[in-house]
């Protein structure tokens, strides 16, 4: 089958674009070079240290209880140096990586500028990577990083009221699994879910996936090499978790208000669209942003660029009114 013509990525993306790929997925994605692409992950994630240097926040790092029958999970929480009066808002943060990649600190650089800038609480889950751990065992140490968080509120200083989950990519499906286990499981009521050019389906059947293959960022080779790795031979079949893959989930009602956005030039465009409509068909609140000639992250890539500009600002906006940010 001949593969449908790609939207063609903004000009301006296109130097990060080439940055990207010749950083972050120099060794393409494949069921036999996933250890090489954490080792090589490891190279260009800077430390907590380093990123936390010459900020005004502080952080430390805690073992917190795992879901029943798994061990501990490592955190990370960032903190304004200035501690609030009052409870402050609060971000759970899940890294990307398609769920075989990363730790906890490729995220963490949202949090410190939250903290810095807005007096947001951020707590980073280093959560288990599929294949070892299959979904949706991911999603299950996520939720039980926000069950701590709402049960520490106080000791933290977190308003539990004003509790958002946030993550990019393999981090954005994660953030829309954590909020419908909260719903399924009657947890935490979370004030809103930020899903960045979300991970959503394991099919990859969409026109997007189709675009993207065999080049740019994140393309449906290394979406394909994931979802094996996450779901195994449940792949394709109604055996799959919605907790692994939010896409499956029959029912999209009552849940938190959702921030979703994503480029058009990119794999996830159309199952993120589709999430958003499937959202909003139940009556639910969801808020969604498709960016014109936008690759995969590309906001972070090339933040000069126009279009990444209004990208920031639009994701600043949501979450000023979300967590009631002040200023």
């Amino acid at each position: 089958m001949t593969a449908p013509t790609p939207v063609p990525y903004d000009p301006e993306l296109v130097a990060g674009l080439d940055a990207f790929v010749g950083m972050v997925e120099i060794i393409p994605l494949r069921a036999d070079t996933i250890h090489a692409n954490r080792d090589h992950f490891a190279t260009i994630i800077p430390p907590m240290a380093v990123q936390a240097e010459g900020r005004a926040i502080v952080w430390e790092d805690r073992l917190i209880p795992g879901p029943t029958g798994a061990g501990d999970i490592e955190i990370t929480i960032v903190r304004p140096a200035r501690a609030s009066a009052t409870p402050a808002p609060a971000v759970l943060s899940i890294h990307g990586g398609g769920m075989v990649l990363g730790t906890r600190f490729f995220g963490t650089g949202e949090l410190v500028d939250l903290a810095e800038r807005h007096g947001v609480i951020g707590v980073a889950v280093e959560y288990r990577l599929a294949p070892e751990h299959p979904g949706p065992a991911q999603a299950e140490d996520c939720y039980a990083a926000l069950e701590w968080m709402a049960a520490h509120a106080e000791e933290l200083g977190i308003d539990p009221d004003r509790i958002i989950t946030s993550g990019m990519s393999a981090g954005g499906g994660l953030s829309a699994a954590v909020a419908l286990l909260s719903r399924d499981r009657g947890g935490p009521r979370l004030a809103g879910q930020l899903l960045g050019c979300p991970m959503l389906d394991d099919r990859n059947e969409t026109v997007s996936t189709r675009q993207y293959d065999g080049f740019g960022a994140w393309d449906r080779n290394n979406n394909d090499t994931a979802w094996d790795a996450i779901v195994g031979a449940d792949r394709f079949t109604d055996r799959v978790s919605p907790y692994a893959a939010p896409a499956r989930a029959h029912d999209l009602s009552d849940l938190a208000p959702a921030f979703i956005e994503v480029g058009a030039a990119e794999t996830f465009r159309d199952e993120a669209v589709d999430y958003a409509l499937r959202i909003w068909a139940t009556g639910g609140r969801a808020e969604l942003h498709v960016w014109a000639g936008g690759y995969h992250g590309f906001a972070g890539f090339s933040p000069d660029a126009e279009v990444s500009r209004a990208a920031n600002a639009a994701r600043e906006s949501w979450l000023r009114r979300t967590l009631r940010l002040a200023g």
